[in-house]
C-alpha cells in the first residue's frame, strides 16, 4: 500500500495486522481521488474509520493542510501512528481513538469544520446517512465540503435536505458514492 500522489507520493504505508479491517484497494482508492480532484481545496480532512490512515494521508500529500484520522481500534491506532511518523510532517495531522459518533460530538465541542470526509465504516454497520445526518446537525461540514462514502449498500441520502449525490461508481462489491454538502 503506497501512497499515491503528491509530496508523499511512493511512501509505503503499514497495513493494520490481523482480518479485522479492511484497506481500500489501490484501484478504489485512486477512483476515489480521480473523483474529488475537481473540488479540492485546501482545508481540513476527516477520515473516520481511517485503518491505516491511508486516505487522511494521500490527501495531505496532495494539498489538504490537516487531516484528523479517528479509529476506535487499538491495533488501527498504532498502525495510523506509524504510517504519520513516516510522513515526516506529524503536525499535520491528529489520531483519535474514538468511535466515531463520539469523535463527532467532540469535533463540534472543538467547533473543527471539514472541507473533505472520507467514511469508509465496516459494510455490516450501515450507518452512513446517520453519520452524514450528525456531522450537518453538529455543523461540522464547511460550505461546499465534499463527503466520499465507501459501502457496499445503496445509501439514501434523500431526507438531508443540505446533502447532494454528485456522483457514484461500483466496483464489485464496493460503491464509493462522492456527496456535497450545500449549507450554510
Amino acid at each position: 500500500m503506497k501512497v499515491i500522489s503528491g509530496s508523499f507520493r511512493g511512501l509505503n504505508l503499514k497495513p493494520v495486522p490481523g482480518k479485522n479491517t479492511r484497506p481500500t484497494s489501490g484501484k478504489v482508492k485512486e477512483a476515489m481521488f480521480s473523483m474529488i480532484t475537481p473540488y479540492f481545496t485546501d482545508g481540513n480532512v476527516l477520515d473516520l474509520f481511517a485503518g491505516t490512515g491511508s486516505l487522511g494521508i494521500e490527501a495531505v500529500s496532495r494539498g489538504y493542510q490537516k487531516s484528523y484520522l479517528v479509529d476506535k481500534a487499538y491495533k488501527a491506532i498504532a498502525t495510523i501512528n506509524e504510517n504519520v511518523e513516516k510522513t515526516h510532517h506529524e503536525e499535520q495531522f491528529e489520531v483519535i481513538k474514538s468511535a466515531a459518533t463520539e469523535a463527532l460530538k467532540i469535533f463540534q465541542e472543538k467547533d473543527v469544520k471539514f472541507d473533505l470526509v472520507f467514511l469508509d465504516p465496516p459494510y455490516r454497520m450501515k450507518i452512513t446517512e446517520n453519520l452524514i445526518q450528525d456531522m450537518v446537525d453538529f455543523n461540522l461540514l464547511s460550505s461546499d465540503a465534499i463527503i466520499v462514502d465507501e459501502t457496499d449498500y445503496e445509501v439514501n441520502i434523500s431526507n438531508i435536505e443540505t446533502i447532494t449525490l454528485l456522483k457514484k461508481k461500483d466496483y464489485k462489491d464496493t460503491k464509493v458514492a462522492l456527496y456535497q454538502f450545500g449549507g450554510n
